[in-house]
């Protein structure tokens, strides 16, 4: 697994405890990744042993115009966790070594669905801001429609959500449906819910026949909102997964 390094770009707080940070590849290679994909950083622990982490990039990248070089993730702080500590340590310029880009949890060239069902959960809606362009070309060549439920505790954690709102804005297809499970915004959107996002989920009547559904983030979120995908009888290949694990 070959591992190259990234330089930091620029940092800012997208919630008081998550962190969206810039990286230039620094190897003068490019970076070409599939919306849905994560790298991998790596780095040790005090001790000395090596260790890694996960973190889906949520670079906004138009791949008409070939690759990119920009890489961009959210990183959640865990109290007392050594990813935390190596993230808020960094200063623009200071380097870190990555590898990838890996995984499967992208759009399909080949599917021929009505509706894609995006529903995530804290740093679990990052893949789908990687997507909006991909999403975009879709709804002009194909009609689809988008549904992105995202679950967020409270407005403040509701991460990326103006992007999300200005895109569903200027595309009618698209719908934001931000579920909030403690407090809601003062002027709430006629889309904002209030609950759990798979509390939701009926109201949208997945459709076997018509839809394909990912999910991204807290595992418990996950598992249930695949039973009820099941329960309205998606089959599971219509149902693509991810599950994020917060370690320290």
């Amino acid at each position: 697994m070959k591992q190259f390094p990234l330089k930091l770009v620029s940092r800012r707080m997208l919630a008081p405890s998550v962190g969206h940070y810039v990286f230039l590849r620094d190897d003068g290679e490019p970076l070409d990744y599939i919306p849905g994909q994560f790298i991998q950083i790596h780095f040790q622990y005090a001790d000395g042993t090596a260790t890694k982490r996960s973190y889906s990039l949520a670079t906004i990248h138009d791949h008409a115009l070939g690759p990119g070089e920009e890489v961009e993730i959210a990183v959640s702080y865990v109290p007392g966790g050594a990813a935390t500590a190596l993230f808020e340590g960094l200063n623009e310029g200071d380097p870190v070594l990555a590898s990838g880009p890996f995984g499967r949890f992208c759009l399909m060239p080949g599917d021929a669905n009505r509706r894609y069902l995006l529903i995530g959960t804290g740093t679990g809606v990052t893949p789908y801001r990687a997507m909006l362009p991909q999403l975009q070309t879709l709804i002009r060549e194909r009609g689809i429609q988008v549904v992105l439920l995202f679950g967020a505790r409270t407005p403040d954690e509701l991460l990326y959500g103006d992007e999300f709102r200005a895109f569903a804005d200027r595309e009618p297809n698209f719908r934001f449906v931000p579920c909030f499970s403690r407090e809601l915004p003062e002027q709430p959107h006629a889309d904002v819910r209030h609950g759990y996002v798979q509390q939701f989920l009926d109201e949208f009547a997945p459709d076997a026949n018509g839809d394909i559904a990912y999910l991204c983030g807290n595992p418990n979120m996950v598992d249930a909102c695949f039973e009820a995908l099941k329960g309205h009888g998606l089959p599971v290949p219509q149902i693509r997964r991810e599950k994020y694990i917060s370690s320290k």
